[in-house]
């Protein structure tokens, strides 16, 4: 058993790459679905797609790696060969380092912020739907989320930063002398789209409009912000009422174009406007950013503003790689010891097999007993003896063989294992804490 990681993200991938394998959440399912059947042995499986982001988390026969490749190339409609020169393939204790790096903000391109933890668990729901999400996959990201609640608790990883809406606001007041004194439009109703209009509404511009495919959500958005709603289709008629506009759907094709924008500015008598492309793959025509009196920025141009601050968090990112360390540590510590070679899990499996059948015995002894009219009081003395003395027979008998240092060796074990509680509560260790192991 083998852990991986496959993907594109902001540092390896430009921006129309990483549009092209952008998944919707309602996608993921039917995408796993799609993914599993093309091979001939089916790995547990999670794809995680974001703005930034689209990364394939496998687990099962570490061979399923260069298939895989094969098929998101495939997918994303290019060569195995243009992939592979932006992608990263990550394995085991590697790849369970990346996975608790981007739950705890660590991987974003604005660091430390949070969102990306809840979008992982989207994720991961998303896989367990499908059926693709088996234990090991399960346990992975089970630890990722508990590291990234310790990351932002313990640390200041989170301080200071940026978010991409608080920096869209941030370029619009370099542009526009007031923020009062203009007009702004949101395409789309989604959670970036929500995050914008708080902090734009913050400004109190002069009015904002929500347009969305959806009206009954657009109308909710808009109802909250006071802001009026328009149907997506007359976007493109009305884009030259606005200053600003701030788009993020889940488009598969860029729903703002070129023409609209000039048609929009020659209205405006070439007064500037202001657009921020929040979504991957593209909502307005990358042609747009060539506009003399257009000011565009997408995703990737709003990174340098985010940076702001990242300095003062790098003594918060030391901390929170030290906590990412111990959980991978521990994660590969649990691996290992699922590992058949390794004995534990047979051993284990002997044991609760062992326990199963010390148990029905001592059941099928009370039950006799109770048949034959016993108290049911002397019923259940006699079923907790047997069980005890079944339970520590073969321990009780170790300890009074072999030499003495034998037996030393073995009461240590036996107290470490039979006698943690008690050890904690006696009185040469009244401030023990309880091992969270035990």
């Amino acid at each position: 058993m083998s852990v991986w990681t496959l993907g594109i993200n902001h540092h390896t991938a430009p921006l129309d790459l990483r549009g092209r394998f952008a998944f919707a959440l309602d996608q993921i399912q039917p995408t796993l679905d799609g993914y599993r059947q093309s091979l001939a042995r089916q790995p547990e499986a999670t794809l995680l797609s974001t703005c930034n982001r689209t990364e394939l988390y496998g687990a099962g026969d570490a061979s399923a790696v260069d298939p895989t490749l094969d098929w998101l190339a495939q997918t994303g409609g290019v060569s195995t060969h243009v992939l592979r020169d932006h992608a990263y393939v990550l394995r085991d204790d590697q790849a369970a380092r990346h996975a608790f790096r981007v739950a705890s903000g660590l991987d974003s391109m604005v660091l430390g912020e949070a969102q990306i933890l809840g979008q992982m668990k989207d994720a991961v729901r998303a896989a367990n739907d499908a059926g693709a999400l088996g234990s090991t996959l399960h346990q992975l990201f089970q630890r990722s989320f508990a590291v990234a609640k310790e990351v932002r608790s313990s640390t200041e990883i989170g301080a200071h930063s940026i978010s991409m809406t608080a920096a869209a606001v941030r370029l619009a007041s370099q542009l526009f002398e007031d923020l009062k004194d203009i007009r702004v439009l949101f395409v789309g109703a989604g959670e970036m789209i929500e995050l914008a209009a708080t902090h734009f509404a913050a400004k109190t511009p002069k009015s904002m409009a929500i347009a969305n495919r959806t009206l009954e959500r657009g109308e909710k958005l808009a109802n909250r912000f006071g802001a009026q709603v328009i149907r997506l289709a007359d976007v493109p008629d009305r884009l030259h009422e606005f200053d600003a506009v701030i788009s993020c759907t889940a488009s598969t094709l860029p729903i703002i174009g070129l023409g609209a924008v000039e048609r929009a500015l020659k209205k405006r008598r070439y007064r500037p406007m202001f657009m921020v492309d929040l979504a991957v793959p593209r909502d307005i025509e990358f042609e747009v950013k060539a506009l003399t009196d257009v000011y565009l920025y997408t995703v990737d141009d709003l990174a340098t503003v985010v940076q702001t601050g990242k300095e003062n968090r790098q003594a918060a990112v030391a901390q929170a790689e030290v906590i990412i360390d111990a959980g991978v540590a521990s994660f590969m510590n649990w691996m290992e010891q699922r590992n058949p070679a390794s004995g534990v899990v047979p051993l284990i499996q002997q044991i609760n097999a062992q326990a199963d059948e010390w148990r029905a015995t001592e059941l099928a002894r009370a039950r006799r007993m109770l048949a034959k009219g016993e108290p049911v009081e002397a019923v259940l003395e006699a079923l907790s003896k047997g069980l005890t003395q079944k339970m520590l027979h073969g321990t009780l008998a170790e300890l009074h063989t072999g030499d003495n240092a034998a037996r030393a060796a073995t009461a240590q074990t036996v107290s470490r294992l039979f006698l943690r509680e008690s050890s904690a509560k006696s009185p040469t260790a009244p401030n023990s804490p309880r091992d969270p192991q035990a």
